[in-house]
């Protein structure tokens, strides 16, 4: 008989909260599941990391952090791009001198060109020179004059107005600028920031942490937060994301219901449609396709928003029924994934159901 997880949001969080190194680790489920992987409703305040082997997720509001702070060899920094935080490299390195709005550093808009360099590569590969590729802040140098302060548009707080059925209302009130230094500390880094007409600054220290891929810092609580599990622990993030899309140029443009792979973390992932692959029920182990998988080693958005339909003035979003998700976990574990339903009993977005079994 299938086993079946309906498991709550707040159910999810506690378990992956509760879970400490001496507890046995659940088994991967031998026929299958269903999982209720919820960001919180039509307005997606939260980002959900799910760990397939366990069953087990995370849910953080994705307000709780600003900057991610590389746990890799590189010196690299990542922005919030779930709250269309945008950044741009000022031409100083002296933070204490006052700086100005800079109304054209956006994000997610639809009219912001990827080559401004305004925004992180959503691919999530990390290096590259800007203008798009890699981060939008610069590899952090080791040194220090050649570290400089970037002016921050810290996007926009969770909407919290009900929306229509069906629809979205991700942003609520504009949450304003900053100015950011970011540079070495010994192994690790140092974060510079303040108000734009001011003429002194905070500074704290990051330091790298192994078993994650990115430590993550709140300039609103000045303290290290919280976020994703360990690396090893997750293979999925369902959350609001700045995406490229290409109008006749390419630009940003913010994606509700997306899903991003833990590429860092060794989570691979390819796409299967139906007419090309069979059936989900009768796909098994010997029909997986290890080549396919080469794309998600350089970009985490294989699913993305691949998986459903938007919708439109016409007509409400929809799963797409013809695909599901072949994904190999960072211990060899292969799996089959499809989705159910992306809204509630009341039609509210952010209520996603997916289904997934191993595969032997």
């Amino acid at each position: 008989m299938k086993k079946l997880l309906f498991l709550s949001i707040a159910l999810l969080s506690l378990a992956a909260c509760s879970s400490d190194d001496n507890t046995p680790t659940p088994e991967v489920p031998s026929v299958g599941a269903t999982l209720l992987a919820s960001v919180g409703g039509s307005n997606e305040p939260n980002q959900l990391y799910l760990d397939l082997s366990t069953g087990e997720s995370k849910s953080v509001n994705r307000e709780s952090w600003d900057f991610g702070f590389f746990s890799g060899t590189d010196f690299r920094v990542v922005i919030n791009g779930s709250l269309k935080m945008a950044v741009k490299k000022l031409e100083t390195s002296d933070i204490t001198l006052a700086q100005t709005i800079d109304a054209n550093v956006t994000a997610g808009g639809g009219t912001t060109a990827t080559s401004n360099g305004f925004v992180d590569n959503p691919t999530g590969v990390l290096a590259g020179a800007g203008a798009g590729i890699g981060t939008a802040i610069a590899e952090v140098s080791a040194t220090d004059a050649d570290n400089k302060v970037y002016l921050v548009n810290m996007g926009f707080a969770v909407g919290t107005v009900k929306p229509s059925v069906g629809n979205v209302e991700v942003d609520g009130a504009a949450r304003g600028w900053k100015k950011v230094r970011i540079l070495r500390s010994g192994s690790g880094y140092k974060i510079q920031y303040a108000d734009l007409a001011s003429t002194t600054f905070q500074e704290k220290t990051v330091s790298k942490n192994a078993d994650f891929n990115f430590t993550f810092f709140s300039l609103t609580t000045g303290n290290t937060v919280s976020v994703e599990p360990e690396k090893t622990k997750w293979d999925l993030n369902f959350t609001y994301f700045t995406n490229y899309v290409n109008f006749g140029t390419e630009v940003t443009y913010g994606y509700a219901d997306f899903i991003v792979s833990n590429m860092k973390g060794g989570t691979q992932v390819y796409q299967v449609l139906v007419v090309d692959g069979g059936a989900y029920a009768d796909f098994t182990k010997a029909k997986v396709v290890e080549t396919n998988f080469a794309t998600s080693i350089t970009d985490q958005r294989i699913i993305g928003a691949n998986w459903r339909n938007g919708g439109s003035q016409a007509s409400l979003p929809s799963i797409r029924t013809d695909r599901f998700y072949v994904i190999k976990d960072a211990s060899g574990n292969y799996y089959k994934v499809k989705f159910l339903t992306m809204t509630n009993d009341a039609g509210e977005r952010g209520n996603v159901t997916l289904e997934y079994a191993i595969l032997k």
